[in-house]
């Protein structure tokens, strides 16, 4: 699994406060998020939200997925 595509800081820091709010359920809170955004039409937050539960689900994975340094 590729690590997603953050394009700012805020992503990283949205997906914290999903994490720390939602706890296991956070990528299905940011999902709804992109959802909600995708009915509205607004396909930049669609994406936004989309690329923020990647990332809840690629810190979500217990093993290393690229190379330990």
């Amino acid at each position: 699994m590729p690590a997603p595509f953050l394009a700012d800081r805020a992503a990283v820091d949205d997906a914290d406060r999903l994490i720390r709010e939602h706890g296991e359920e956070a990528g299905f809170a940011a999902a709804a998020r992109a959802e909600q955004y995708r009915v509205l039409g607004n396909h930049l937050h669609f994406a936004r939200w989309r690329q923020i539960e990647r990332l809840i689900t690629y810190l979500s994975i217990e093993s290393a997925l690229d190379t330990v340094h």
